[in-house]
């Protein structure tokens, strides 16, 4: 399902329970691999692309979750560099980023927002 407001396309992707608490989910959006993670102890969901710049594969969402300085990490599972969930932005190299997508829990159901043209918005 997909809910339009006036300035916003929010895609509906999941239930909340379909997602592992502190882990990661892939989901195919709108032709976008999207890497979902749900961390409870933050009442939270975090979307962003599952591509890993480094080793040019689809791993993210099977990467292993936590926090360095304050903000919610993924480290990807084969050369472990770590992305800010909010922001997508590389913390070992900072002129690297993954597409970051802003999420959200409505009604027990995750949806991801995309631009008009499908991209991170």
């Amino acid at each position: 399902m997909t809910v339009t407001t006036m300035t916003e396309t929010w895609i509906d992707v999941c239930r909340v329970e379909d997602l592992e608490p502190d882990a990661g989910i892939c989901a195919l959006v709108e032709g976008h691999q999207v890497a979902i993670f749900y961390l409870p102890k933050l009442e939270e969901v975090f979307a962003i692309g599952n591509y890993d710049p480094f080793s040019h594969a689809n791993v993210l969402s099977r990467g292993l979750t936590g926090d360095i300085g304050g903000e919610p990490v993924v480290a990807s599972p084969v050369y472990k560099q770590h992305f800010n969930l909010r922001t997508g932005r590389c913390l070992e190299d900072k002129s690297i980023s993954v597409p970051c997508y802003p999420a959200r829990i409505t009604k027990g159901r995750v949806q991801i927002q995309l631009s008009a043209q499908g991209d991170p918005v």
